[in-house]
């Protein structure tokens, strides 16, 4: 089973961007967690982290056929990339959304998700361990 692992943009400051809000994790401690869960569910994982949307977009396009589910932290595109969501629906890849802050309990701007109605599930507000119930949840939907 493969897994494509998708991190939006800013992530790569995680560790110190507000870490009132995201926490002091790392992007290469939930890469090292990820890796961790991967082993015990017995798959493989891909990660890739980017600034840009477009490049987002042409990884999701790449993916299909190529992995078997996505999972995705868009971070602020979240909130207004129709491309990406378009992306995903077009690949129709299983998708597991997650977030590091729960998004329901922030500004207004950020309770939307275009992702959601195009991801199976979404996962919010656990810091790097939404990433972690993300990929369960994702390979148990896979494993159905």
């Amino acid at each position: 089973m493969k897994i494509l692992v998708i991190h939006g943009p800013n992530l790569n400051l995680l560790g110190t961007r507000e870490p009132d809000v995201y926490g002091i994790f790392t992007l290469a401690d939930i890469t090292a967690s990820l890796s961790q869960v991967a082993a015990e569910l017995e798959c493989e994982i891909t990660e890739m982290q980017s600034n840009s949307e477009g490049t987002l977009v042409d990884t999701i396009q790449a993916a299909k056929g190529i992995f078997h589910g996505i999972l995705i932290n868009p971070a602020a595109y979240t909130h207004t990339s129709v491309a990406i969501r378009d992306a995903l629906s077009a690949v129709a890849l299983p998708t597991v959304e997650v977030h590091l802050s729960n998004i329901h309990k922030r500004e207004e701007f950020r309770r939307h998700s275009y992702i959601a109605p195009v991801a199976v599930g979404q996962i919010s507000g656990f810091g790097p361990d939404s990433y972690l119930l993300g990929l369960r949840a994702l390979i148990n939907y896979l494993r159905q």
